[in-house]
């Protein structure tokens, strides 16, 4: 999936957009896709300066924002049809290493369970095979379409 594909599914545009390309899905398990990590995002301005570390926080909705493609693609709703999926938590997150400019930060979801319109994902993040970054994900499914 490239970018406009991307855009089809998620209602987020810059600079909150944080997954730039779909590497594999397999529909209803699991996606690879990564975020290119630039000097010029507009987060570095303030977190921070000196030595810019990309932000835990924006790791976790990279995640997941990854999880929401999986659950989008997989129940066939783009972003016009009146669905959303929106974060409603996070478990277990666990950071090992700095995200910085120039890092490739490689998302993956995999789907646990999905009930009533609850989706919980099993999420990670990596930079060069090193992991950065682990945690469970939920989202909720809402809309006119949610079913």
């Amino acid at each position: 999936m490239d970018i406009d594909e991307i855009k089809k599914l998620l209602p987020h545009r810059y600079p909150f957009l944080l997954v730039d390309r779909v590497i594999e899905i397999e529909l209803g398990k699991r996606i690879l896709a990564y975020k290119n990590i630039s000097a010029n995002e507009e987060v570095f301005n303030g977190h921070f300066p000196e030595r810019q570390i990309f932000p835990g926080v924006m790791i976790i909705e990279a995640m997941a924002q990854a999880a929401g493609l999986l659950g989008f693609a997989s129940v066939n709703k783009q972003e016009g049809d009146n669905s959303l999926y929106l974060f409603a938590g996070v478990d277990n997150a666990r950071f090992k290493r700095p995200v910085v400019p120039g890092d490739r930060l490689m998302l993956e979801a995999e789907i646990d369970s999905n009930k009533r319109n609850i989706w919980r994902f099993n999420c990670s993040a990596n930079v060069e095979g090193q992991l950065v970054c682990r945690a469970t994900i939920l989202c909720a499914l809402q809309g006119d379409n949610a079913k």
